[in-house]
């Protein structure tokens, strides 16, 4: 489970994200990362020891599939997103978009893409600044 902490909710933060973050992307997501170069401890509520959390926000759309198809594929990246909370930086937002094969695609199948696609968008943000 995702802390409350470290969940991204407002709308602002995921168009932020998306726009202006570094994208990294497989066959079954996409990740959009951008971290906060201003981001300490008083960086708004939810802030830890060190500065604020990083923030993990879903995006699984209709084209996912039902219901069913969605909210098992966000319990599944919700879970895999927890797991890697402790490599990203501080302040990082990271905003994962499910494409339509992530309804077919096993646990570790999208472990797998989640992680690459994650530590491709870790190596093109640190290039990058």
């Amino acid at each position: 489970m995702l802390p409350a902490a470290h969940r991204l909710r407002r709308s602002v933060d995921f168009e932020r994200t998306v726009r202006r973050g570094t994208r990294a992307g497989r066959s079954t997501v996409v990740v959009h990362l951008l971290v906060d170069p201003d981001a300490g401890p008083e960086a708004g509520v939810g802030a830890v020891a060190g500065g604020a959390p990083s923030q993990v926000g879903l995006v699984v759309s209709k084209a996912v599939g039902n219901a069913v198809h969605r909210n098992q594929v966000k319990r599944r990246l919700r879970h895999i997103a927890a797991a890697h909370l402790s490599e990203l930086p501080v302040g990082a937002r990271i905003v994962v978009r499910a494409l339509p094969a992530s309804s077919a695609a096993t646990y570790a199948d999208l472990d797998r893409d989640l992680t690459s696609s994650l530590d491709r968008a870790l190596a093109r943000s640190r290039r990058a600044s």
